[in-house]
């Protein structure tokens, strides 16, 4: 009879409930074909064009945003390493998730925009329009956030 007692409460104390809470922390992974835009306009020709591919990984809440963003690191140099004010660089996506924009010194611009966590590939193309043809440089820095 003490056996049968015995087993009776292990049975008891065997029963539990359990709540386990995840938080989960958003987590952003960005990878670039280049950090510089190199353009050469020929002569008797004002545009030229440069591409950026990109592998932007994010892990993130449910429902959380995801966005990148481009910015000069420095203002377009032409020919002569001059910085060029005059030119103008314009931008536009690949993919349903990157826009289309255009560049100024100094500032970012959200250049694709997406909702919930993956792996987006795409590429950007920028276009500059200048008065004089050349060599031009632009050093790009792009950033994926998960606010």
């Amino acid at each position: 009879m003490a056996l049968v007692a015995a087993s009776a409460n292990l049975a008891a104390d065997a029963t539990a409930h359990l709540t386990q809470k995840a938080s989960v922390f958003t987590r952003t992974r960005l990878t670039t074909s280049t950090p510089v835009l190199d353009f050469h306009v020929p002569p008797a020709d004002t545009t030229a064009s440069a591409a950026v591919e990109f592998s932007a990984a994010a892990r993130t809440h449910l429902g959380g945003e995801v966005v990148l963003t481009v910015e000069p690191e420095r203002w377009l140099t032409g020919p002569g390493g001059a910085a060029d004010v005059d030119a103008a660089v314009t931008f536009a996506g690949d993919t349903a998730e990157t826009l289309a924009g255009a560049l100024l010194p100094q500032t970012s611009s959200v250049a694709g925009r997406w909702v919930g966590s993956g792996l987006r590939d795409g590429r950007l193309v920028f276009t500059l329009q200048t008065p004089a043809p050349g060599q031009y440089r632009l050093p790009l820095r792009l950033v994926l956030s998960a606010p």
